[in-house]
């Protein structure tokens, strides 16, 4: 697939899945988005989703403010960008084989989930692409194993908790 398609393809499943856990799913179209792509509401509880899809095992996030700053400063300033009721759902298509029926896995997650698991990346170091499953084979953190926690996985039970987190008012 090519970005647009990927892009597409995974908005298109984080909408199904929502939407499958019983879910009011509204979709953005357009070429001016806010930082969100869908919103999720059950009764008065809502969250803003940033769909993110991938087919290389990784999603490069906060690579676009690393000039002059640390990999940590970038997470914070990438952080700071993302509003309140935000949740990111990653969308992988690595390894998958439609034609086992295999669907692409999907993992929610804040942003400061996500800033903390860069932060920690490389043993400590940070990374600017947040790797699905990886063991660093060279450099400073040759050995190190990085891997989404397994808590971040799409189910109904983790759409719950995040929206009691985000609405606790």
């Amino acid at each position: 697939m090519n970005q647009h398609q990927v892009g597409l393809a995974a908005e298109a499943l984080a909408a199904t899945l929502f939407a499958w856990c019983d879910f009011d799913v509204s979709v953005q179209y357009g070429a001016n988005q806010p930082e969100y792509d869908l919103v999720v509401v059950q009764g008065d509880r809502m969250l803003k989703v940033s769909v993110k899809g991938s087919q290389d095992g990784a999603w490069g996030l906060t690579q676009n403010y690393k000039k002059d700053r640390t990999y940590h400063e970038a997470a914070d300033v990438w952080l700071a960008k993302h509003k309140e009721m935000t949740v990111l759902c990653l969308v992988q298509f690595k390894g998958v084989d439609l034609i086992k029926g295999e669907l692409p896995r999907s993992y929610l997650a804040t942003p400061a989930e996500v800033v903390q698991r860069l932060k920690d990346s490389r043993n400590g170091l940070g990374e600017t692409i947040l790797k699905e499953n990886h063991i660093w084979k060279s450099g400073k953190a040759v050995g190190v194993h990085d891997k989404i926690p397994d808590e971040w996985k799409f189910s109904r039970a983790r759409v719950e908790e995040l929206l009691n987190r985000m609405n606790k008012n």
